[in-house]
């Protein structure tokens, strides 16, 4: 029996701690430590690493602080376009749907897509067909907007840009911790169960301001998302066309596998080294077959925590000095 362990993060970014509230923050911290608790909760009861991880990203989907499900982002349309998947470490069966926009929760339809789907990847309105076959709830979509993230489609429109740019100045907008026009907030969670099964999970709104049709890594096993038994689970957060073409999920594992490199050891290089090299800023969460953890991430901030069954729950948002 292996000591079972979640870890989740709510996206990577530029700290801002100079427009953040105290009150702002304690809301990010508490969310965090609510979601990590209850994916602990379940793994302590028995539950799957599978059923762990969509519960755990359903619920930072239902957190409109997130940039994944109510309180996604805006494409430059004015439109939201979601993505998620889901993949099973024990099988490497994978569930994942792109471009949804009536999905309430893009985690279930992803699930759906590897319980009951030959297939691995629906998207757009294809992907809402299928969900609503699978009983999946559907909402109008204008249940994913905020004032906030209008306000940041607008500023982004204003200026003319994608927003990617972690390097730009701190806007005085927003308390959030991280600066919302200079984040990247991808949702997931990685876990261990009992039975030395993982999995992983990974969704998101996208980039504000991103053209309609644009797809990240976040549905797309091997650079957002991937699991195995053999090696680790890895969930992404980042400059996603960077971690569509480096592989990040997937390097972690081959490098475990192919290159007997540490958990530590792989995480640091994809993330600090070839992520990096490209141009690219963000983070991951991982987990190995050992119940090793790693939170590795380039940008200044990452919304991350973890908790192992019987010890105490961790989270946090800065670099750690």
């Amino acid at each position: 029996m292996v000591t079972a362990v979640i870890a989740i993060h709510g996206g990577a970014g530029a700290i801002t701690r100079a427009a953040m509230s105290a009150e702002k923050e304690q809301q990010y911290r508490q969310a965090l430590t609510h979601i990590v608790t209850r994916g602990q909760q379940m793994l302590a009861q028995g539950a799957s690493a599978l059923d762990t991880v969509t519960e755990a990203v359903r619920l930072l989907e239902e957190c409109p602080l997130f940039n994944a499900g109510k309180g996604a982002v805006f494409t430059h349309r004015g439109t939201h376009e979601l993505d998620a998947s889901v993949m099973d470490g024990r099988t490497l069966e994978v569930g994942a749907v792109a471009g949804v926009t009536r999905i309430r929760n893009p985690v279930l339809a992803a699930r759906a897509v590897l319980e009951t789907s030959p297939h691995v990847l629906f998207i757009g309105a294809g992907a809402e067909q299928f969900a609503l076959s699978q009983g999946i709830e559907q909402v109008e979509p204008d249940f994913f907007s905020t004032p906030e993230r209008w306000e940041q489609l607008q500023r982004a429109l204003n200026s003319d840009q994608l927003v990617l740019d972690h390097d730009g100045e701190a806007q005085s907008h927003s308390d959030d911790p991280l600066n919302p026009d200079h984040k990247f907030g991808t949702v997931g969670a990685v876990a261990l169960d009992s039975n030395g099964n993982l999995a992983a999970a990974t969704s998101t709104g996208g980039m504000t301001n991103k053209q309609a049709g644009r797809v990240g890594d976040s549905p797309l096993p091997g650079a957002g998302c991937y699991a195995a038994n053999d090696s680790v689970a890895v969930s992404c957060t980042g400059t996603g066309e960077v971690f569509i073409r480096t592989l990040a999920a997937y390097d972690v594992a081959a490098q475990m596998r192919y290159g007997a490199r540490s958990l530590q050891q792989a995480t640091v290089s994809v993330i600090h080294d070839k992520v990096l090299e490209m141009g690219g800023s963000g983070g991951l969460i991982a987990i190995d077959h050992a119940g090793n953890v790693a939170l590795p991430f380039n940008s200044e901030g990452m919304y991350r925590g973890f908790a192992r069954v019987g010890e105490a729950v961790e989270v946090a948002i800065y670099r750690e000095s």
